[in-house]
């Protein structure tokens, strides 16, 4: 068995700790040195641990993980970046012509592999103390696409364009105009053809730091795509962007193929890497500790094995249980349809941009999405249910108590994340519904020790999630509560949403971009139209086939179910099913059709 000794430096104090990892140690106590404590840090030897896990369950800070693995997955080692550290096996073989998309949780090795494949990592096998030179790479991937890859990175022949995956950092890099950053770089001159397509006309004159997320990650993109290069990595470009964009920029990203370029990229949205996608490679592993590249599969194979979690070409189940998605008959309302609360026309007016919602209702016990572009008046009109903004007409809602969680989390705690929730959750933290209801299916039971203003985007957002559904409330608000999240987290959320609803009767509005994650979540939607700044319109919510067919008819997007796990799939423009699907006015449904009706 190959052994991976994992230390979290973060979580790791032991001055605080009385290093009870190295007291309980049966192979120190046998005058093995396993741990020891040197340069005010806790080591593992790999080789000398006997792999008990003792000092896993007596670390108080959960900071040590111990995985054994079959020897045979040693010889795959691609990169380690130091003892006690992430382990990565195996590479991606991209291919020119051919858009490869990587899948799996956060902290698995996605980003790790994309630095390794813009050159910004230079893979050592797993032999951080005497990396091997590139001869040594080279002959090690012989027989592979990498080998060539590798070759033409070493000789410095091999262009590669790269965007990041977080792009609001990119202000603090670079300085100056939209324009004047893509005039720069545009090598191709297709910046007049992407600035339509990716709608960067109206911030063309503004400066980078004073863009938002949604429009850093379109500049990012079209950066990227402006270069002229052989292999162009994009890391998670749909973050931040609205369903109409997400598909904008997928097509953008998919013209490259007809210039036999090698594209890659690392994706959450299951119906964007499936509509951009051609081949897939799935990453499976613990998160933080190690992480597997599978074999290259076909698009629909390689998003069915990620969501049944098991590969059979390797024989590896990585899940215990599949993510299964059900066709949605009418919802039943275990709570009779009683109306929790009832509004009539909602109006709100900015300067410049005007907001105005119909009259609409929401029962107890039901969840309604709320689908629309971005800059529509989505989050106004969440903020106006919250109380934050007043409705012109400074019209109320009753005396309800709301638990929102805003769209932009500031770290702005002082305490745990512990604290934190108890200080949310009161009486109910210690018991063991809330456990098994709340912490343990959003993951934040790893989290409890940490300081909250220390924490990463998607861990801040699962507290955050956490928080909002501790709380009690006669109403619930998320606002975009999958950003930064992995597929398995969102569906994760979507779950411990939907049992605190049916549980307390207590209904919740969900504004969110991801299609597949409204398909999982939501009982009816409520859907926003109109033009993006300038006028937004609110229509009652309705149910979710006929909501999703009024949305997607305005994206001209046509989605079919996957025969094996019902996923919501995009149609590729002008494909047999899309063109039928338009005929019918059918561009979401829940059954499979089969013929035109006559």
């Amino acid at each position: 068995m190959t052994r991976i000794a994992v230390m979290d430096y973060d979580k790791c104090k032991p001055k605080k700790c009385n290093q009870m990892c190295i007291k309980f140690c049966p192979m120190v106590r046998s005058r093995v040195e396993a741990i020891r404590f040197e340069e005010n840090k806790i080591t593992i030897s790999e080789k000398l641990c006997s792999g008990c896990g003792i000092c896993v369950k007596k670390c108080p800070f959960k900071a040590i993980s111990i995985v054994n693995l079959p020897d045979e997955l040693d010889k795959d080692c691609s990169h380690r970046f130091g003892e006690n550290t992430f382990k990565l096996f195996r590479l991606p073989t991209p291919s020119p012509g051919t858009v490869l998309g990587l899948l799996g949780q956060n902290g698995i090795g996605k980003s790790t592999t994309l630095k390794v494949l813009s050159g910004e990592i230079k893979p050592n096998l797993g032999n951080f103390q005497n990396p091997p030179d590139w001869d040594e790479l080279i002959q090690y991937y012989r027989g592979s696409s990498l080998q060539d890859y590798f070759q033409k990175m070493s000789e410095g022949t091999l262009k590669v364009s790269h965007k990041p995956q977080y792009v609001d950092k990119i202000p603090k890099a670079i300085s100056g105009k939209v324009s004047e950053l893509l005039e720069k770089v545009d090598q191709r001159k297709v910046l007049n053809q992407l600035s339509e397509d990716l709608e960067l006309k109206p911030i063309w004159d503004r400066p980078l730091d004073v863009l938002s997320g949604g429009e850093l990650q379109r500049v990012a993109v079209t950066a990227a795509l402006c270069r002229e290069a052989d292999v162009y990595l994009f890391d998670e470009p749909s973050s931040y962007l609205d369903v109409k964009q997400r598909l904008h920029v997928a097509k953008a990203i998919r013209t490259l193929k007809e210039q036999q370029k090698t594209v890659v990229v690392a994706e959450h949205d299951l119906a964007i890497i499936d509509y951009l996608s051609d081949q897939i490679c799935v990453f499976y592993g613990e998160p933080g500790v190690y992480g597997v590249v599978s074999h290259v599969h076909g698009v629909r194979t390689g998003i069915n094995i990620y969501l049944q979690g098991y590969i059979s070409d390797e024989n590896i189940r990585f899940r215990k249980e599949p993510i299964v998605f059900h066709e949605k008959p009418p919802a039943v309302n275990a709570y009779g349809g009683e109306v929790l609360l009832k509004w009539g026309q909602v109006e709100k007016t900015f300067k410049g941009f005007k907001l105005t919602a119909e009259p609409g209702e929401i029962k107890r016990g039901e969840i309604i999405g709320v689908l629309g572009p971005n800059g529509i008046g989505k989050t106004t009109f969440v903020k106006i249910l919250a109380g934050l903004e007043e409705a012109d007409d400074k019209q109320k809602f009753g005396e309800l108590s709301v638990s929102y969680k805003p769209q932009y989390i500031a770290a702005d705690y002082t305490g745990t994340v512990q604290e934190l929730l108890m200080s949310v959750a009161k009486e109910n933290y210690t018991s063991s519904y809330y456990k098994t209801e709340i912490l343990q299916p959003l993951r934040v039971e790893p989290l409890l020790d940490r300081y909250v203003m220390e924490l990463s985007g998607g861990e801040l957002q699962k507290v955050a999630i956490a928080a909002s559904l501790s709380r009690k409330a006669d109403l619930i608000l998320l606002d975009e509560p999958s950003a930064y999240l992995d597929v398995e987290e969102r569906l994760n959320m979507a779950k411990a949403l939907r049992r605190i609803v049916e549980a307390h009767g207590t209904p919740a509005f969900v504004v969110e971009h991801d299609v597949v994650t409204q398909d999982f979540i939501a009982d009816r939607l409520m859907v926003f139209s109109g033009n993006p700044g300038v006028t937004g319109t609110a229509k009652p919510p309705t149910t979710l086939r006929k909501g999703m067919n009024s949305f997607l008819k305005e994206m001209d997007v046509t989605f079919r179910r996957d025969s094996t796990t019902r996923r919501p799939r995009v149609n590729k423009e002008d494909s047999r099913l899309d063109v039928m699907q338009k005929e019918i006015g059918e561009y979401y449904y829940t059954r499979i059709i089969r013929q035109k009706p006559q």
